[in-house]
C-alpha cells in the first residue's frame, strides 16, 4: 500500500508541477496583447513586434511541457485501470487541450515571422486562444473530478456532454482560466522591467479578484449539494481555506510590489486544486456523485510492475527537477538585461 500511495503522490506532483509551470505559460499567452498602460503603447508593441509577456516565458517555453509528458507516462504505466476508466469520457476535453497547445505553440513560434502589424494580430489572437482553451479545459477536468463521474450499473464510468456543461464544472473551468492568467501576470511582473511590472501587477490584481469571485460559485454550489462530492470533507475544507489564503496573499503582495512572494502565492494557488482532488477523494482516485468510486487499489497496476517502474522513476524524476532548476538559474534576472530577444 505504501508503494501505491507513493505513486499516487508522484502522479499528483507531476500534474501540480505542470499546473504551476505550464500555468504561467498559458497566463502569459492570454495576457500578452494587453500589457500596456494605454492603447497607443499596446499598438506600438504590435507594430514593433515586441511582446514582453512572451519574452518573459521564452527561455522556459516548451520545456515546461515535460511535466505533462511525465504525468501521462505515470498515468498510463502505473494506473492503467484509471486511465481506461477516465480518458475515454474525457476525449473531447483532451483533444481541445492538445489543439490549444499545438495552435498556441505554433503561433508563438510563427508570430516573429509575420510581416506587419496586421499579420501579428492574427497570430496574437491564436496565441491568446491557445492559452485560454487549455486553461479552461483543465479547469473543467478538475471540476468533473471534484463533482464525480457518473457510474453505470456494470461498474464502468461514463462522461457525457451533460456532465461537462453544468454550472459547477463550467465555473471551475472559468475560475482556473482566470487563476492561470493571474499566475502569468505575477510571472511577467517578476521577470520584467519596473514599468511593465507595474502594468502586470494591476492586471494580475484584477484577475485575482475575478478568480476569487468566480471561485465562490463552485463553493456555494457545493454547500447547497450541487457541487463537489468529497470523501474527506475536513481535509477538503482545510485545502479550500488554504486556496483562499493563497489568493488573498497573492493579491496583497502583488499590489504592494512584492513580486517573489506574489508569484510563490500564485504557485500555491495553482497547485492546490490538484491536491484537493487527490487528498479530498482518497482512498478513491475516481469518484461518482453518489460517493463511491474506483479505489487506489483497483486503479493501480500490480506490485511487480510498480517495482520495475520505480527504478525508472528514481532516475527520471531527479533529472526533470535538475533540468528545471538549471533552467531557472541560467535564465534568472529580468527580461532584457541578461537574455536576447526570442520572439
Amino acid at each position: 500500500m505504501g508503494l501505491e500511495t507513493a505513486w499516487l503522490a508522484l502522479l499528483g506532483l507531476l500534474l501540480a508541477g505542470y499546473f504551476v509551470l505550464g500555468g504561467y505559460d498559458y497566463g502569459a499567452q492570454m495576457l500578452h496583447p494587453f500589457l500596456g498602460d494605454t492603447r497607443a503603447e499596446r499598438q506600438a508593441g504590435r507594430e514593433t513586434g515586441r511582446s514582453p509577456a512572451l519574452e518573459a516565458i521564452a527561455p522556459f517555453f516548451l520545456g515546461n511541457e515535460v511535466w505533462l509528458v511525465a504525468f501521462a507516462g505515470v498515468l498510463f504505466g502505473a494506473f492503467p485501470h484509471l486511465e481506461g476508466s477516465l480518458l475515454p469520457g474525457l476525449y473531447p476535453l483532451i483533444v481541445a487541450i492538445l489543439a490549444g497547445l499545438v495552435l498556441g505553440n505554433a503561433a508563438v513560434q510563427l508570430r516573429g515571422r509575420a510581416r506587419g502589424a496586421r499579420g501579428r494580430r492574427c497570430w496574437d489572437a491564436l496565441i491568446v486562444f491557445g492559452g485560454a482553451l487549455p486553461a479552461l479545459c483543465w479547469g473543467c477536468v478538475l471540476g468533473l473530478l471534484l463533482h464525480g463521474v457518473p457510474r453505470r450499473p456494470d461498474g464502468t464510468f461514463h462522461i457525457g456532454p451533460g456532465d461537462v456543461l453544468t454550472p459547477f464544472v463550467l465555473a471551475c473551468g472559468v475560475t482556473t482560466a482566470l487563476l492561470f492568467a493571474a499566475h502569468g501576470a505575477a510571472f511577467v511582473a517578476l521577470r520584467s522591467a519596473p514599468e511593465l511590472a507595474a502594468v502586470a501587477r494591476r492586471r494580475g490584481a484584477g484577475l485575482l479578484r475575478a478568480a476569487a469571485a468566480m471561485g465562490a460559485l463552485p463553493l456555494l454550489l457545493t454547500l447547497f449539494g450541487a457541487g463537489a462530492a468529497m470523501t474527506n470533507r475536513v481535509t477538503s475544507a482545510a485545502l479550500a481555506v488554504l486556496l483562499a489564503a493563497a489568493l488573498a496573499g497573492a493579491w496583497r503582495w502583488l499590489i504592494r510590489g512584492h513580486h517573489v512572494r506574489a508569484f510563490a502565492a500564485t504557485c500555491c494557488a495553482t497547485a492546490l486544486p490538484v491536491l484537493l482532488v487527490g487528498a479530498g477523494h482518497y482512498p478513491y482516485v475516481l469518484i461518482s456523485p453518489a460517493g463511491t468510486g474506483l479505489t487506489l487499489g483497483e486503479a493501480v497496476t500490480d506490485d511487480a510492475t510498480l517495482k520495475i517502474l520505480s527504478v525508472f522513476g528514481v532516475v527520471v524524476i531527479p533529472v526533470i527537477l535538475a533540468y528545471q532548476t538549471w533552467s531557472w538559474w541560467a535564465f534568472r534576472g529580468r527580461t532584457g538585461r541578461r537574455h536576447p530577444r526570442y520572439f
